[in-house]
């Protein structure tokens, strides 16, 4: 069967080697660097204020689940180190946290979302007509709207170890495995990356495409994320020295490589889905 009759065939690894391309002539590792500095710079202020919240409505198992629904994908080399700090910090956090260091998560955090929607705009080669207003009001709307799923999600896992108890009471038989507390909480800890990926590429680049093709590179992105934190962990435990290199500094240089990472795996993945479209002939 020849490349002629079937045009598709090797479309996915074409678009592969153009993103690729792409991706090293838009210089996508100096953007990496651009997103991992500025996500670095939002994430934690945000998930203090989110923390914080969440521990001043309910009981410190929120903040623990909370954490773990944050941090669960991570690897647990960089993820030991700062949850450690963020706990520490928690100790002594006051209403200040919500009030004005809640206002300045915000803004600080939109600057991280802000940074991605530029990523993935010139990944999909759209032109940015929309006012600097605009772009502003929709990554705060993003991350606000991004910590209240992570509440209520928190929230849920509170009551779901009741929901589970009275569904298994009531089956006449043994309950099956997948109803278990400890596997629907993983179904979170998935979802939660996997919902922030596909509303990267359905809300923040300047033009609005298809859900069919933005899923391939939504994929792509979550394949190699798993891929890079299994990778990761392996060299943070058998290779790296970071403590010997950056001393106390350790754990927030691999947790900013780590996000490096996984800011051009994103990246790629956007490019990977404007390369499909024009091999394919257009957005639609």
């Amino acid at each position: 069967m020849t490349r002629s009759a079937n045009p598709s065939l090797f479309l996915p690894l074409r678009a592969a080697w153009l993103a690729l391309m792409r991706f090293q002539a838009k210089s996508g590792f100096v953007m990496s660097s651009h997103v991992a500095m500025s996500m670095m710079m939002a994430l934690f202020p945000f998930i203090l204020f989110t923390v914080a919240l969440a521990g001043s409505l309910s009981q410190d198992l929120v903040t623990d689940d909370l954490i773990q629904l944050i941090f669960g994908t991570w690897p647990e080399q960089v993820a030991t180190p700062i949850v450690a700090e963020l706990k520490a910090v928690l100790a002594g956090a006051n209403s200040r946290v919500m009030t004005v260091g809640g206002v300045l998560a915000v803004y600080f955090a939109s600057n991280g979302v802000d940074a991605v929607r530029e990523a993935m705009s010139r990944a999909y080669h759209d032109a940015e007509t929309r006012p600097f207003w605009k772009t502003r009001l929709l990554c705060i709307a993003i991350v606000v709207g991004g910590g209240a799923i992570v509440l209520a999600v928190a929230a849920f896992e509170v009551v779901m170890p009741i929901y589970t108890r009275l569904v298994t009471d009531a089956l006449p038989g043994a309950a099956p495995d997948w109803l278990s507390v400890e596997r629907l909480s993983w179904i979170f800890v998935v979802a939660m990356p996997a919902g922030a990926v596909l509303a990267c590429h359905a809300l923040l680049p300047a033009g609005r495409h298809p859900l069919r093709r933005i899923l391939p590179g939504v994929v792509l992105t979550l394949v190699l994320w798993a891929g890079c934190g299994w990778g990761f962990s392996l060299y943070i435990a058998n290779f790296a020295s970071y403590s010997t290199t950056y001393a106390g500094l350790a754990g927030a240089m691999a947790a900013l490589i780590f996000l490096y990472l996984n800011a051009a795996i994103l990246i790629l993945g956007a490019e990977f889905n404007g390369a499909l479209m024009d091999l394919s002939g257009g957005p639609d």
